[in-house]
């Protein structure tokens, strides 16, 4: 048997596999290319960028407004050579350089429906030294709620495009971007990027929805399918509308959030000149492996949108929802989930304020898809108190909840059965259509009576505390 170690609320829980099962760790399973130097490769993108445009340099110049539109916290790391931290003032440089002055730039934190970032956190993930050049009004946090938001036409698909007001009025529009892999759309960076991160609740409702994360393409976090071609096109009718190329400098990252590679120009070039490596990085072949029956996770308390992710019921189905898209195409087509976790109830109000209101809410219907389309949840999504709390306070939208749920919903429409071993408030279980049981052994007793004896074993105990995640493919069919 194998012991292993699963990241359980605050601490793990210590379970035994079969010798048989798949364990998926970095640095066993798979290890990230080589990284680079950030400060080089990203001063060489900057001076030759592609998709046609031309160095920021050559079209910086006097009185020429500047907008740099920034990940926030959630993703991308703080340390010293994070992306972030090293692109930021090279792109400053390269303006300057050209002639724009520091006055004329604003550097937005395009944190999309996730909660506003702090001075702290800025100088945390950003360096206090680029923080303190913008403060106090050049830097912000972008506001989906922002009353001056610009509204456009609807795209082909029918999205609802929208886009942060100083960002599209400014001369030069430029966009940092992490290229990681992820279970929406394949990766981040790029157009998910801007779709996602200065764009208003309406706009993201239009894709964050069952309508098309519940569409078999999005299973697989395949950078294909219908949510990818909504980023694509919310971004392409944004740069029409703004009346200018969005200027784009991505990196590569690895699972530290080191930084791989950088590229620079357009969206589609940036996205064009990443992915191929981001995929060698993210894309793993369990070779000699069939498609698992089982899929064993564990989810800890505090990871991605923060404290109370692994405790909070809608985030944590959320998670894995995730987790079995990243999974998909090394599982059977009905496989069982097993996950590890608290679930405690802790929906941490300080970040998550409209959670478990809509949480309970959600349980007066037949099941999440339902609850979406009602009148009470597009009441929710219009709480002016939740709405107001975003905009002043540092919490997350109300559409947020709204988002997670159709994600969350995905497993116990997939799945053939959904364990959660350890929970402290089983109901909040049952309301997402998984089955609480006491113990890991009861969950594998369970699993067998669904898919037989000696089940084929996927395991990625640490899929949420160790850093950027993979996307598992069976090598055997």
């Amino acid at each position: 048997m194998k012991d292993v170690a699963l990241d359980y609320g605050d601490t793990r829980m210590n379970v035994a596999l079969p010798d048989t099962a798949t364990v998926v760790r970095y640095g066993e399973t798979y290890t990230d290319p080589p990284s680079c130097d950030p400060v080089d490769a990203t001063r060489n993108a900057l001076r030759s960028p592609g998709g046609g445009m031309k160095p920021l340099s050559e079209i910086a110049g006097p009185g020429k407004r500047v907008a740099i539109a920034f990940p926030d916290r959630v993703k991308g790391g703080a340390h010293a050579k994070a992306h972030r931290k090293v692109s930021i003032p090279l792109v400053v440089e390269e303006l300057l350089r050209g002639g724009c002055e520091l006055k004329n730039i604003t550097l937005i934190c395009a944190m999309g429906l996730h909660r506003m970032n702090t001075v702290a956190e800025w100088r945390d993930y950003l360096g206090s030294e680029i923080v303190d050049q913008f403060l106090p009004d050049r830097i912000v946090n972008h506001d989906a709620e922002d009353p001056k938001l610009k509204r456009y036409n609807d795209d082909a698909y029918g999205n609802v495009v929208e886009c942060n007001p100083i960002f599209a009025d400014a001369d030069i529009a430029i966009v940092i971007g992490h290229c990681a892999g992820n279970p929406y759309g394949g990766f981040s960076g790029g157009h998910k990027m801007v779709a996602t991160g200065i764009t208003g609740w309406r706009s993201i409702a239009s894709h964050h929805v069952p309508q098309t994360m519940h569409r078999d393409d999005w299973l697989g976090a395949a950078p294909k399918g219908r949510m990818r071609d909504q980023f694509t096109s919310i971004a392409k009718t944004m740069e029409e509308n703004i009346g200018k190329q969005i200027f784009a400098v991505d990196a590569v990252i690895g699972q530290f959030a080191e930084v791989l590679a950088v590229h620079a120009g357009s969206l589609d070039y940036v996205e064009e000149a990443c992915w191929p490596l981001a995929g060698e990085r993210t894309n793993v072949t369990l070779e000699n492996t069939e498609p698992a029956d089982v899929l064993v996770v564990g989810v800890p308390r505090n990871f991605h949108y923060g404290p109370g992710m692994g405790s909070n019921p809608v985030l944590m189905g959320l998670a894995l929802g995730g987790q079995l898209s990243r999974c998909w195409n090394a599982l059977r087509p009905d496989p069982v989930l097993i996950a590890v976790a608290q679930l405690d109830g802790w929906f941490n109000p300080n970040w998550f304020p409209s959670y478990e209101e809509t949480f309970w809410q959600m349980t007066r219907h037949n099941d999440a898809s339902e609850y979406l389309a009602s009148d009470e949840a597009r009441d929710m999504a219009l709480h002016p108190e939740y709405r107001y709390r975003y905009s002043t306070n540092y919490t997350y939208h109300p559409f947020h909840a709204m988002s997670m749920l159709s994600g969350g919903a995905i497993p116990a429409k997939r799945c053939r059965k959904v364990l959660i071993v350890g929970s402290k408030e089983p109901l909040h279980a049952k309301a997402l259509g998984m089955s609480p049981v006491a113990t890991f052994e009861a969950a594998m007793a369970e699993a067998e009576r669904h898919v037989g004896k000696s089940p084929k074993i996927l395991c990625t105990p640490e899929c949420f505390s160790g850093g950027a995640a993979v996307h598992l493919t069976a090598g055997r069919v």
